[in-house]
């Protein structure tokens, strides 16, 4: 079994078009969406319509949640951006997304952790600014789930951990946004140096699940030009760059 892994598109139909046809060339056998699919500034209706389209397994991520509830005068811009972009049939295929899903027995599909989906998996926010979790921390978030591969995504930080007991946490890092900055639970920043689009491809052999990732090239000049069309020059600088 040989599974694409995609999360934090967040509208980059260019960066996400990029990568299914990278994956493609793989030879994968199945694709899978993580959430985070349209907030932005670029995107978003079209997004929607190609992954609606393409029917791949899909959660909802924070983002998507947040796009539901509340309205836009009280969005963040990315948010109100795609709040106020997509129609109503988009936004219902939004509220039928689970918050997570078993792909299969053995493989979780999760957004932030199995519990939550603002919570980072695989780093620890603290003051002092943000750090790859340790073996512990990853485990407590893993909790009692019984799945031998936890494919999870939200850092946009492509890495992976497997724990003593054997199960693999894989992020594949993000297709659609390399860089940003949040406050949550203290003021932060990612970044991952390179305008690249990521995923990764998880493989299991002889019984044992091992991850792979993928830098993917695209035209992230035009992607940064939408995001000044719509007066986002910090998304304009992360999508060039992949620093904040």
């Amino acid at each position: 079994m040989k599974i694409a892994v995609l999360s934090d598109i967040h509208g980059n139909i260019s960066a996400l078009d990029a990568v299914i046809a990278h994956a493609n060339r793989q030879s994968v056998d199945q694709i899978v969406n993580l959430g985070d699919i349209c907030s932005g500034a670029l995107w978003p209706e079209k997004t929607a319509d190609r992954l609606m389209k393409l029917d791949f397994p899909t959660i909802r991520g924070n983002h998507e949640r947040q796009v539901l509830n509340g309205t836009p005068d009280q969005m963040g811009l990315s948010d109100r951006h795609a709040r106020l972009t997509l129609r109503e049939d988009q936004l219902a295929w939004f509220a039928a997304l689970p918050e997570t899903l078993r792909l299969s027995d053995d493989v979780l599909l999760v957004h932030g952790t199995p519990d939550s989906d603002l919570i980072y998996f695989l780093e620890t926010v603290t003051e002092q600014g943000v750090r790859p979790a340790t073996l512990d921390e990853v485990a407590e978030r893993a909790g009692t789930t019984d799945a031998s591969l936890i494919l999870c995504g939200h850092t946009h930080v492509p890495r992976a951990v497997r724990l003593t007991d054997g199960r693999l946490i894989v992020n594949p890092g993000s297709v659609g946004l390399p860089a940003y900055d949040d406050d949550h639970p203290f003021p932060h920043v990612i970044q991952n140096g390179a305008p690249h689009a990521r995923y990764a491809i998880v493989t299991k052999e002889n019984g044992e699940w091992e991850a792979s990732f993928h830098m993917v090239a695209y035209d992230w000049e035009k992607a940064a030009r939408e995001a000044e069309a719509h007066k986002r020059l910090d998304w304009a600088k992360a999508l060039r760059t992949g620093m904040v």
